[in-house]
């Protein structure tokens, strides 16, 4: 299977955007490990990425609260029932990993395992679960950016747009 590979600068870091061609099949903080049997070819203007790019500016802008992009999402079934219920969580809002496995049937060991394979960060917003005791646990961005997401999507929810730069540079440090 052909995969195009795209960098993006967001106020989080790099972003790495992989796209099947049609589809956004993974975006990732740090470089995807490439097979040696992909072919890899790279550019702007290769579908989704021009309009994942203008939804992610705007997101980071605090003009977007959700995604409406074309995502495959590869995994098992199950992995691909949790993702789905990451979807469902409300921009600004969080949930823990107990609530997310009450709604898909399941318990919470077993979603963070499934969400720590998210292949779509951000967008399939894994960042909006915690722990049970509203601590922030497992991320793979890293607690400084979940942190950072998590105080933006609030700072807009309750006051309205906002850019994220401001946050991102004070969490991030």
């Amino acid at each position: 299977m052909m995969r195009y590979h795209y960098s993006y600068l967001s106020p989080i870091g790099l972003l790495y955007l992989v796209s099947d061609g049609s589809a956004l099949v993974g975006l990732h903080f740090e470089p995807p490990v490439i097979k040696l049997d992909d072919r890899v070819i790279g550019g702007a203007s290769v579908e989704p990425f021009p309009q994942t790019v203008e939804q992610l500016s705007k997101y980071f802008r605090g003009e977007l609260r959700k995604f409406e992009l074309p995502i495959r999402l590869q995994g098992t079934d199950f992995q691909i029932r949790a993702w789905a219920a990451l979807t469902e969580i409300p921009y600004g809002e969080t949930i823990s990993y107990k609530g997310q496995a009450d709604r898909i049937g399941s318990n919470p060991r077993v979603v963070g395992l499934a969400n720590g394979r998210n292949p779509v960060a951000v967008i399939v917003p894994c960042h909006r679960v915690i722990g049970a005791d509203g601590k922030l646990v497992g991320y793979g961005g890293g607690l400084p950016r979940k942190r950072a997401l998590l105080q933006f999507e609030a700072l807009v929810r309750s006051f309205g747009q906002e850019p994220m730069e401001a946050i991102a540079n004070h969490q991030m440090v």
